[in-house]
């Protein structure tokens, strides 16, 4: 398996703006998980699961395994979009999207140390910091701008609403970064 660089630098890029774009959302998401507690729980979840994820690195820490804890890592993320417009804010839709939040923290260290040596030059690895950072500030700021747009233009004040309206955006977003992570590796010839 091989690295298609033109696509994965603009999966990275889209794969920021959607960081960006839907950071905000989480505030209004987690509301009703009033018990701080949860999050403490979920933390002990998260660090031990990374933990448990570095004893295989050996294992892991290859283009094929790469590209499917990837593609699961995005493929969870549409899920949490769907979710929510499923079942709006509630406790139950906060409590699971917070924990489909924590199973892709799970392989963050991993996706990183893993993305470092699939790309291996560091001129390339320069590339794809420099469009994350691109996309985290694009995306902040179409939210930025999307929120004043429905406030201002759209008289939508409402944060829940507008929320739910971003969700359309985002899931668009997303397959669009799932087009791209696939369009990122290709079988060796």
């Amino acid at each position: 398996m091989e690295l298609n660089r033109k696509y994965f630098l603009l999966y990275k890029l889209f794969n920021s703006s959607f960081t960006g774009l839907s950071v905000g959302i989480l505030f209004t998401i987690y509301k009703p998980l009033e018990d701080p507690s949860i999050y403490s729980l979920g933390g002990i979840v998260l660090a031990s699961s990374m933990l448990l994820i570095a004893l295989f690195y050996d294992k892991l820490l290859n283009i094929k395994s790469f590209f499917k804890i990837s593609l699961i890592v995005e493929i969870v993320m549409l899920f949490t979009l769907l979710v929510f417009l499923s079942l709006n804010i509630s406790f139950i839709s906060a409590l699971l999207i917070y924990c489909l939040y924590q199973f892709t923290f799970i392989f963050g260290g991993y996706l990183v140390r893993a993305e470092t040596l699939v790309a291996h030059d560091k001129n390339f690895l320069s590339r794809i910091d420099i469009l994350k950072q691109i996309g985290y500030l694009v995306g902040l700021s179409v939210s930025y701008g999307f929120y004043k747009v429905l406030e201002y233009v759209y008289l939508i004040s409402e944060g829940e609403i507008k929320i739910r309206i971003l969700h359309y955006l985002l899931i668009v977003l997303q397959l669009t970064i799932i087009i791209f992570l696939l369009r990122s590796f290709r079988k060796k010839e």
